[in-house]
Order: structure tokens, then sequence, then C-alpha cells
């Protein structure tokens, strides 16, 4: 490579989830040819965002702020409370249902395999938030992997013994899907959650 600044910015541009070495290549080759602009523009926000945004001090999310906008709200009702993987899943759900309390973000999941115990999850800050907010029931919405379902395990015995109900979200047939291309372990999931109708 004739440009060792070339070389760095291909390089650094391969931190992103999913980016290659040549995916990585096409998009510093773009921002020098067609967007300086935007990428002096990106590197200011990505600059600012990275010096900025921390977590909630109370759902542990990223915010700028010491709490976020949903924790912040009154019109949030705090005594039932979603335990989620990532803060994107937040989002998810905010955008998909019309749930109305608030969130914790473990940010992962239990995994021994590679080091991960309870006191990563942030597990010790929940416990006092669930006397501190009167949480009256907590549901689970950690991903459906077998370190998501350990996970929503140890969480459900933990919050049990403090009185809590603790409630799962359903996992079965997606909306619009066809049962003969449905995977054996939804389907199975799904009849397991049947309900009356």
């Amino acid at each position: 490579m004739t440009s060792p600044l070339l070389g760095q910015l291909i390089e650094a541009l391969r931190c992103l989830p999913g980016v290659g070495p040549k995916s990585a290549q096409r998009m510093a080759f773009h921002l020098l040819e067609r967007n300086r602009v935007g990428a002096v523009h990106l590197a200011q926000v990505l600059q600012e965002s990275m010096r900025a945004i921390g977590h909630c001090v109370r759902c542990r999310t990223f915010t700028e702020n010491e709490l976020c906008g949903l924790c912040a709200s009154l019109r949030r009702d705090p005594s039932v409370l979603c335990i989620v993987e990532h803060p994107q899943d937040v989002l998810a759900v905010e955008q998909a249902t019309g749930f109305r309390g608030l969130y914790f973000v473990l940010h992962g999941h239990l995994s021994p395999i590679d080091g991960i115990g309870p006191e990563d999850l942030g597990l010790h800050d929940l416990l006092p938030r669930l006397q501190r907010d009167a949480v009256r029931e907590i549901i689970l919405a950690t991903n459906v992997t077998i370190e998501g379902e350990t996970t929503a395990h140890f969480i459900s015995e933990l919050v049990r013994s403090h009185g809590i109900p603790v409630t799962r979200i359903a996992h079965g047939v997606p909306v619009g899907g066809e049962l003969e291309f449905i995977d054996a372990g939804t389907l199975a999931r799904a009849f397991q959650g049947r309900h009356s109708v």
C-alpha cells in the first residue's frame, strides 16, 4: 500500500462488526473519494459519542445524562421491570410493543466459557432497585439461546427469592410464519406455550 495512513484507516474500519478487509477498503475509498464532508462529520460525532455517552445509573442503557429518557419519564411504570441483554434490545421492545414499564440492561449474558458471571452483568445493581422501586413484576426478555435461557433461569431464581413474580416473554411461531418452515425447537416451544382462545 502506498499510503500508510490509508492502511491505518482501513484497519480502523475493521473494528466494526461484520466488516472484513474488503468491506473496510471499500468504505475507506468511498469516504476519501466521494464523501469527505460526511467522513469528517462521522469522525466528530464518533469522538463526541465516545467522550460523552455513558450508562444510565438506573437501567444501565447508553445515555449522555445521568438518567436515560425512559428512566427520567414520569409516564413509565417503575413497578414493572423488563430485563434485556443489550441496549439495542430496549429499542426493539420500544418499537414493537406498548410496554410502559422500565428496563434493566445486562450488557451480556452468563457464559462460564467466556468467564462472564453474575457480577459481570450488574446484578448487584438489580437487587437494591427491586426494593427501591417497589417492583411487582419482572419480565425476562433475554435471547432464546442457551446462554440467554441460562441467564433468565438464574435471574428468575434470584428474583423469586425476593417474592417478586417473574414472567418470560413468549417464544414461538412468528407472525406470518408457516409451520412447515419453522425449526423444531421453535415449534416445540410454541406448543409448550399454547394458551386458550
